[in-house]
Parts: C-alpha cells; structure tokens; sequence
C-alpha cells in the first residue's frame, strides 16, 4: 500500500456513493488512488448505516433501484449475495388515520369524515367557481387545484416542514412539476362510480403512474454496499484516510500536479500529491479551499443546504405499522417523516419483541432542533409519537440521535447562476480537477445518478479527455416512482459520436425541487 506522501493518480475527496464509486473503479482500473473522508469511522454519507446497540439506522431511507442496467449491475458486482426483496409501502398520517401515497381523493374523503369531507368539497367548489387569478406560488397553485381545506391538509404541513420556508414563497412551477396527473374532481366522481359498481377498474390510485411494488436492499442497510466499496479500494493497495478533513486544494502551475491538503482529528496536516482530483465535497466547501483565490467561485459560498437529524426510537412493542416509512402531515409536531427500520431489512433490528423506529426532522444546522442536545431530541420524538396516539412514552426503552448537515442542496432564487460561474471558471482553469455526486455538482439527485457522475468521470480520466458531460445525469421526480429497473436507456452526449447501448444511462431532466415565487415590488 502507497502512503499518504506518495503521489497518487487521483485523489477524492469524500466516501460517499460517488466518490467510492470512483475510487472502486479506479482501483479496478489499476490506478492509483488515495481517498479522504472527513467522517473518522464511517463510509457511504448519507448513505451509510449507523449501527447502536445492535439497532442499524438508514440515514434517509434509501430504496436499490435503477432504471441504469450499468448501475445494477455495479451494485451486484460490489455487493453479490446481499441483497434482499423488500415491499413498497408508504403512508401519509393525519390526525390518527393513515392515507394511501399517493394520495387517494376518494379515500382521503372518506377517511376524513362527513362534516371535513362537505368542507374539502365547498372549499374545491369555491377554487373551480373563483380560482386565484393571479398564480405566483405553491400555495396558490394547489389551492386552485384541490381547494384551501385539502391543500391545508395534505400540502401546507409536509412541505414546509422539509423545505424550511413558507408555501406562499415557493414557486407555482414547482407545484406544476411535482403534483402531476391528479385531477380530484376526476377522481372523486371515480370513485363513486366505482360505489355503484358502474366502474370495473380498481381506484387505486395508480392510473397516472405505476408505483413500484418491490425494490432490492442491502439486508444490513446501505452502508453494506459502501463498506464493501471500501475494503475492495483498500485490498486492491489504495488507500481511504478516514477522518481526514479537506484543508487546501491547490495545482503546480508548471506541472499541473495537484496538492490537496487535510486536517486529521488529531490535528496533522497530511498532504496528498495527484494528477486527478474528483470532489464530491460540497461545492460551497470546495470553493472556500482553492488556492489561489479564484475570481467567481466566491459565488458558490453563497450556495444553501436542508439538513435533517434522526432520532431512533426503540419501543416496547411489535412493528407500529408495515410501511418502510410515514408521512406526518399533523402540524401539532414538527417531524415530518417516520421510518421503520424493521420494513427495510428484519435483520436491522435484533429484537424481535422491540420495534424501532426513525424519525426525520428537517432543520437548518444551528437551529433550535440541530443545536439540542441528543437527550432532548429522544424526549422531544417520544412526545411527538404519543402525542399521535402511536405508542405510550413508557414502551420506549431506548434512542440515538443521527445529524446529518447538508443533506439538501437548496435551489434559491441565485444557485442556478452561483453553480454555473463556479462550473465554468473550473472546466476552464483546471481540466483535471473533477466534479461529482449530490453536494459535489449542488443537485438533487439519487444514489445511483450520483454513482453515474462518478462512473462517466472515471471514463473521461481513462480517455484523457471530455468524452461525457457528467452535468446531463440526473432524474426527474417520478424516477423512482415508475418502471423497471435498469430499463432506462435515454442518453446524454458530450460530443458527437453515438454512444454503446452500455453508455446509455445519463437521463437528461432535472429533479424537482422548490424555488421561491417572485412576487411584484
């Protein structure tokens, strides 16, 4: 095995889903690689799995499909005989009642009662005879499709609750992209035909896009498939520095080698010479440590990120409910999500008298929520699920607390532009310098778009040269919602030759995500 001070072929920054992705087949490729992870324990980011007492949490909840057969296949390359076929299922929770996702109109209805349901129906009534004319937001977009009762319902709550601002400030393009195909009106009269038996067809929701039913997971969580990522790039004689932190990244001027400088927990600056550098690190962090100074990449410092913590609870009790997770769209409490970890793999819980859960806050890092302590947390969550009449405060007999700091990237009126100036003063300056993944490019996308970025990287780096625009993969929001898996062959060009069948995995539409209306002065 190289050390630290040899020079390296590429170095990577971060052992999330990309950068390990590339350091596996780099490895596999014969190059030499050397890979920092900031995290002193752990690979996989929020991918990875955190393990307490035996109990294993997925930090984000992360379902194996891909419509890319390159990625599948990568996937069982790496990880052979571990996986398991688990069950779909996902709720929404309103006030003691669980509703079908996606929603269901003629259920949530009749879930909701005659006295709520005659409101939803005069207040949609009320939006089709005098709809917001003017339509600037998210609000104002699903209140004219749905009315002010449903929207205040299963809309307003959730989604503030994940995003951190105000329906009334999101764009109505958004909610245009995103809530797709769900007429309630059509739906409703469905469903009554459906009473008097003059509709043959199931009302189950699913007319506009078919649900997947199954999907693949690791039986001890994501972080298997990363582990093994890891020791596969160290058995092949690379090296992964954990706990090693990104200080300074700077290019020989004259040569083009590369430095990158990083802080270890004890406080050494260890110091890594390659030809490559692929940066998964997030792109705001990236630009504060390139040295020189370059001239437009202090734009990327005012790039945003959503962060979210875990609390797990484990309960005295058998499973609370079959789904892998739920949907909480009671605005007396401020988790917006609950997963449980039994549904994604039985062998994540060891008990089979306890179940155990997780529970999902959305916050910003150094808030109120980010900021309590890990005692305050468990509290605040075993409150919170009694207070829905789902467990007694007294079943539960244990918890940890996960953070995860910027889990989101956020897509504010400027990033578009901050990405754009940082993109293009790097593919100029520095052509070796590579980036890839979640926080690496600020987009929104999944485990295996970010793997794809890495694996056409790797690519590049092997021809010498920009044969694949890495900025094409991504998805759009129903990605993995619909399909089959590895069945997606819509491809993205970097230049003007045809790609292989093989190549064909880059999808070329953004995944949605919400940006502020623009209101008149």
């Amino acid at each position: 095995m190289s050390r630290p001070d040899q020079p390296v072929d590429v170095a990577i920054i971060g052992a999330g889903p990309a950068g390990l992705t590339a350091a596996y087949l780099l490895t596999k490729a014969g190059y030499r690689v050397t890979v920092i992870e900031k995290d002193p324990t752990q690979v996989g980011g929020i991918s990875r799995t955190v393990e307490h007492d035996g109990f294993r949490f997925d930090i984000g909840g992360h379902r194996f499909f891909s419509k890319s057969k390159e990625v599948v296949d990568l996937w069982n390359e790496i990880l052979p005989h571990d996986f398991i076929d688990r069950p779909r299922m996902s709720r929404i929770y309103y006030q003691g009642k669980f509703y079908s996702y996606p929603l269901r109109a003629f259920e949530a209805l009749r879930n909701l009662g005659i006295w709520r349901s005659t409101l939803c129906m005069a207040s949609y009534a009320k939006a089709k005879l005098a709809p917001i004319k003017e339509v600037k937001s998210f609000e104002d977009w699903v209140v004219n499709q749905f009315g002010r009762t449903l929207y205040s319902i299963f809309f307003k709550t959730y989604t503030e609750k994940v995003w951190g601002m105000p329906c009334d400030e999101m764009s109505a393009d958004w909610a245009a992209q995103r809530i797709k195909g769900l007429s309630l009106g059509a739906a409703v009269l469905d469903g009554l035909r459906r009473s008097l038996g003059l509709n043959k067809k199931p009302n189950d929701g699913m007319g506009t896009k078919t649900l997947l039913e199954n999907f693949r997971y690791p039986r001890l969580g994501p972080g298997m498939m990363w582990d093994a990522a890891r020791d596969f790039v160290v058995a092949g004689g690379n090296q992964v520095l954990m706990g090693h932190a990104l200080r300074q990244l700077s290019q020989d001027q004259v040569t083009g080698e590369w430095r990158v400088a990083a802080t270890t927990t004890s406080g050494e600056i260890v110091t890594i010479k390659a030809s490559h550098v692929i940066s998964s690190a997030p792109m705001r962090e990236l630009a504060s440590r390139i040295h020189p100074v370059q001239a437009t990449l202090g734009n990327a410092l005012s790039l945003n990120y959503r962060d979210f913590l875990t609390v797990a609870l484990m309960i005295k009790s058998e499973d609370l409910f079959p789904d892998n997770w739920i949907y909480i769209h009671d605005p007396r409490v401020k988790v917006g999500r609950v997963q449980n970890f039994r549904s994604w793999s039985p062998e994540m819980v060891p008990d089979p008298d306890i179940a155990c859960v997780g529970l999902e806050y959305f916050c910003f890092e150094g808030d109120g929520l980010w900021s309590s302590s890990d005692e305050e947390l468990i509290a605040l969550a075993t409150r919170e699920m009694e207070l829905m009449g789902l467990i007694q405060g007294e079943q539960v007999v244990g918890g940890a607390v996960v953070r995860q700091e910027k889990a989101y990237p956020v897509y504010d009126e400027t990033y578009a532009a901050n990405v754009t100036a940082m993109r293009e003063e790097l593919e100029e300056k520095f052509p070796t310098l590579h980036l890839v993944g979640r926080n690496g490019m600020h987009r929104y996308n999944n485990q295996d778009h970010a793997m794809m970025t890495a694996m056409l990287t790797v690519r590049n780096i092997e021809a010498g040269a920009k044969i694949y625009d890495i900025w094409q993969v991504n998805e759009d929001a129903e990605y993995h919602e619909a399909g089959n898996e590895g069945a997606q062959e819509a491809a993205a060009r970097a230049d003007a030759r045809a790609l292989t069948p093989s190549e064909r995995a880059a999808l070329t539409s953004e995944r949605d995500v919400p940006k502020r209306a623009r209101r008149a002065a």
